[in-house]
């Protein structure tokens, strides 16, 4: 298929499996019944795929530290695609994950032109307001990438592990492409592995929700840090098929490798550039020792950070959902009864009249409204089912849905709207 994604164009994606397969997703489904009380765009398959997600299953049903991370670029107005990953992240820090929203603020500036003041004026009038709105606590971290030293620090030292023609293969870069754009690229790849700095306690399983198109930053996030590391751990069997670990220097001193071999328990060996294990029946308890000797020798450590995916709402007159036709979707800053308006006027699943819609039933999976229930509007299932079969039957008309999602819209962005103004004189909690 050769699909090509990047975070910076629009992306229209017919069949989501298809990632599967091209880049590695897995399928969410069996992730699922391993939560205890799912998040409703799990359950409702909205969230379709992850990378490694089970480490943060393993984290929240055995009280592990963990963290959630993830960032918004402030070059327009927020809609309800942010808010799907603002919830995602609340639901996390819910959860027990310390969480870090960023303000890209850098890549705005590199990517849109857009100035410094004008980054600072929307990332905090039109994201981190909505943010506080939707229920983030204070006891999280929002922070714009152009103020925080760590993460700046952090890209420094990765940009030594990336080169042009793995950025050229993951996002598409030429020749011409401003070095601007490259570096918040790997700025991006910072925001994902600080939360496992040393002052937010060390390395940890983090999971990164965010919408298929920006699978290049997770990806290669995931191949920076695994290039910062100090060691890598192999599983291998000798001649007469017995298991053990090899643990492989990657640019770790030669002390920390004596200093392995003398803390793991049981029997090991040492060899110039590796260790191999023999009587370690518990990966976990290794795994942390050889966290903790690449810690102590001034290495990261870090764990490959975890994502989930989930699909794209379509605009409102169908197709792709664009910030630059206002038509096509619901900001949370705008006229509530404007916006209603424009939920009237959306594209449906319906057929072409109403002998025919009786007759033969709507199709929900192809309407704008029916989607505005399914992600933001109907929290209760069994209503959504209910709206979903009497569409299907014919028993229920485009009209009836349409004002039911504008003036359960309207309601939703007084509400939102009001708390704003509270999330207003709360910035100081979040040391903004």
């Amino acid at each position: 298929m050769n699909m090509k994604i990047d975070p910076w164009s629009a992306l229209n994606i017919d069949d989501y499996s298809k990632l599967f397969d091209e880049f590695g997703i897995q399928p969410f489904d069996d992730m699922v019944r391993e939560i205890e009380n799912p998040h409703k765009f799990m359950s409702r398959k909205i969230i379709f795929g992850h990378r490694n997600y089970n480490r943060i299953t393993d984290a929240m049903n055995n009280n592990k530290p963990f963290s959630v991370m993830s960032g918004f670029m402030p070059s327009g107005k927020i809609h309800l695609g942010h808010k799907m990953v603002m919830e995602e992240i609340i639901w996390h820090q819910q959860q027990g994950a310390d969480a870090f929203v960023g303000i890209a603020d850098r890549e705005a500036h590199a990517v849109r032109g857009m100035s410094w003041e004008r980054c600072n004026d929307i990332g905090i009038n039109e994201y981190i307001v909505s943010l506080i709105a939707l229920g983030f606590e204070p006891n999280g971290h929002i922070y714009f990438q152009s103020k925080s030293e760590q993460v700046k620090d952090l890209a420094f030292e990765l940009s030594s592990k990336a080169n042009y023609s793995e950025l050229s293969a993951i996002y598409g870069f030429t020749g011409e492409t401003n070095v601007a754009h490259m570096l918040s690229a790997v700025t991006q790849s910072a925001d994902i592995l600080h939360p496992q700095l040393e002052e937010y306690g060390g390395p940890k399983p983090a999971v990164i929700p965010v919408g298929s198109d920006q699978d290049p930053h997770i990806r290669l996030t995931r191949g920076l840090g695994h290039k910062m590391n100090m060691f890598k751990i192999e599983g291998r069997e000798d001649k007469e098929g017995n298991r053990y670990f090899s643990i492989r220097s990657k640019a770790a001193p030669e002390e920390a490798l004596k200093e392995l071999s003398q803390r793991i328990p049981g029997k090991t060996k040492l060899f110039e550039g590796h260790v191999d294990v023999f009587s370690a029946d518990n990966f976990e308890s290794l795994m942390k020792i050889v966290q903790d000797v690449e810690l102590e020798f001034g290495g990261y450590a870090f764990v490959p950070p975890s994502s989930t995916y989930h699909r794209f709402m379509s605009g409102l007159q169908g197709g792709k959902m664009s910030s630059s036709i206002p038509e096509s979707y619901i900001s949370l800053t705008e006229e509530p009864k404007g916006a209603a308006k424009k939920v009237k006027k959306a594209k449906t699943g319906g057929r072409i009249n109403l002998e025919e819609q009786k007759k033969l039933g709507g199709e929900p999976e192809k309407c704008s409204v029916y989607e505005m229930f399914l992600f933001h509007l109907v929290d209760d299932d069994e209503e959504l089912a209910q709206i979903y079969t009497e569409c299907c039957e014919g028993t229920r008309m485009c009209g009836h849905c349409k004002a039911l999602a504008a003036e359960r819209t309207e309601k939703f962005l007084k509400e939102h709207q009001e708390l704003r103004e509270v999330a207003k004189d709360r910035l100081d909690e979040y040391g903004l």
